[in-house]
């Protein structure tokens, strides 16, 4: 592990209140206050514990010894998502952290939208490391994990040592995406139709079994040419994806197992789907700070799926031109659930990048 030495970050930390500390617990936790009491630690990972960070409460799962690894998850997730890397990341001699995020799981809840911008999300993952006394991080992020992890050699430089993005590339303001083709663009795309208040929630959370049945598959509508067959004005091209879940359209295969789908449905049965959901209305109303220094200067991989039809591999086209050190993997046969439809391939890619550029002491 890389140890943060008492400094005067650390000092004004805890004077402005972002550091309150860590609290570890053994077996089932004692939930926090601010936690549903139905929401159960993830099957299958270390026991919990709970940071105190940015003014709030994170649960993460760690395990393992060495380079430290944040692993980030998207939408809609949780930490459970990385099930398939903490412990093969810990066995090739790194320390997996792997929290709910803000708004996810065990973790807390904020109800303001503006709690969910990217400045606080950022925030949340700089005072994880100093609650655990750890200098710098590599952040692997997935979904909008993957755009919270491209931004954290942004906002917080010194506390970055590399970036994985799985499937979501780092944008840049001075260097423009390519338009993706796939989609039909309309006021029924999904990120317009999540902005209302409540809107979003009363599809989703009407079924959640449902609506974890619709969005955790491969094939079917989730692979590029059955896709891009489907007519132009249909809710498929359109990405009306609230459409969608009301319809039951089920193509393709689930990428769980019957236990992994069961551990989803009751965390967002007692949960909600809010704090997922503010991350895309923050978004939408805040701008990123002015300041940033967009290029970014340390070691990043790009791993993308060859059927992702919302972050096709194309979309990290031109990245080698803000980043100077940039590696990119594109994982075959995979849609947009990268980690978890392809974890064996994932984790030869990531630990194999990991080993020339942090090998494991």
């Amino acid at each position: 592990m890389i140890h943060r030495p008492a400094s005067s970050r650390r000092h004004f930390l805890q004077q402005s209140g972002l550091l309150l500390g860590a609290a570890s617990v053994a077996g089932l936790p004692s939930f926090p206050a601010s936690a549903t009491a139905a929401v159960l630690p993830a099957p299958g990972m270390p026991a919990p514990s709970f940071v105190h960070t940015n003014g709030i409460q994170l649960a993460l799962y760690q395990q393992g010894e060495g380079v430290p690894i944040v692993f980030c998850h998207g939408f809609p997730e949780l930490a459970y998502s990385w099930r398939n890397q903490i412990g093969a990341f810990a066995a090739a001699g790194y320390k997996a952290i792997v929290p709910d995020q803000r708004g996810y799981g065990l973790s807390d809840r904020p109800s303001e939208i503006n709690d969910y911008a990217a400045v606080n999300l950022v925030d949340d993952l700089a005072g994880l490391l100093d609650a655990l006394e750890i200098d710098k991080a590599v952040f692997c992020g997935h979904d909008w994990g993957g755009g919270i992890a491209w931004m954290m050699p942004r906002y917080h430089p010194d506390r970055v040592l590399g970036v994985i993005g799985v499937n979501t590339p780092a944008f840049h303001p001075q260097h423009p995406r390519k338009p993706n083709d796939l989609i039909i663009r309309s006021d029924r795309y999904y990120t317009l139709t999540f902005q209302p208040p409540g809107v979003a929630e009363a599809v989703l959370e009407k079924d959640v079994r449902r609506t974890f049945e619709f969005f955790l598959r491969r094939g079917g509508m989730w692979n590029v040419d059955r896709f891009r067959a489907y007519p132009e004005d249909s809710p498929v091209r359109r990405l009306d994806l609230l459409t969608l879940v009301a319809q039951g359209n089920f193509e393709g295969e689930l990428i769980l197992q019957p236990n992994e789908l069961e551990y989803f449905v009751r965390t967002f049965e007692a949960t909600g789907f809010t704090g997922g959901l503010n991350w895309y209305r923050a978004a939408a109303a805040g701008t990123a700070r002015t300041d940033l220094v967009w290029d970014i200067d340390v070691p990043c991989l790009y791993i993308g799926a060859e059927h992702d039809v919302v972050l096709p591999p194309s979309s990290a086209d031109g990245m080698e031109n803000y980043i100077a050190d940039f590696e990119r993997h594109t994982v075959a046969d995979c849609g947009h659930w990268t980690q978890q439809e392809q974890p064996a391939e994932f984790n030869r890619v990531a630990l194999d990048w990991l080993d020339r550029k942090f090998p494991a002491s």
